[in-house]
């Protein structure tokens, strides 16, 4: 009588413990489905200021300064993580001395356009070469963003080698007050 009140009791775990396995699957199959497909789509001037708001405060420039986001595109994700995000947003105020401003502080300054260090040099070549870049037509050229007229601030540059494979920049034109954000990884 003992064995067969053990026997359903591991019967039932065994039930138990297999419906909450197929539940979990199904759960990682339909999670895995939805990213790959619906759910993993390109937005198109979508963006709002909050969304974009993680730009102005990485490089110490303050959200608060943001008129509006002029223009946008945050691409769709592959399953390696390749991505291209991009956005133009039109600010309020800034001032040249606040990028020209020195600091020894090397994360967080700003180089201009004409006067880039190598990595920034070949980080910004990555930018202007990018392969989706008929999808963000209104953003600078590389020609444009290596003149005097911009100003570059470097998240981050993620290197294969010694070339880059994936950045996240921030330029600052001040003669309109735009800010141009880039981030892609290939």
């Amino acid at each position: 009588m003992n064995r067969d009140k053990a026997f359903k009791i591991i019967k039932w775990l065994l039930i138990s413990w297999g419906a909450l396995s197929l539940i979990g699957a199904i759960s990682v199959g339909g999670f895995v489905a939805y990213r790959i497909g619906p759910g993993n789509r390109d937005r198109v001037d979508s963006a709002s200021s909050s969304d974009v708001a993680f730009v102005l405060n990485w490089c110490n420039l303050g959200a608060d300064r943001i008129e509006k986001v002029v223009h946008s595109y945050v691409s769709a994700r592959s399953f390696t993580g390749d991505h291209l995000d991009a956005y133009a947003i039109k600010i309020k105020h800034i001032d040249v001395a606040e990028l020209t401003a020195s600091t020894d502080d090397f994360r967080g300054r700003w180089y201009r356009g004409d006067q880039l260090p190598k990595v920034l040099d070949d980080a910004v070549g990555f930018v202007g070469s990018w392969p989706g870049s008929a999808k963000i037509q209104w953003f600078p050229t590389e020609k444009a963003l290596r003149s005097r007229e911009f100003y570059v601030y470097p998240c981050s540059i993620y290197l294969h080698g010694i070339t880059p494979s994936a950045t996240e920049l921030i330029f600052v034109r001040p003669s309109d007050k735009m800010v141009f954000y880039f981030g892609g990884k290939m």
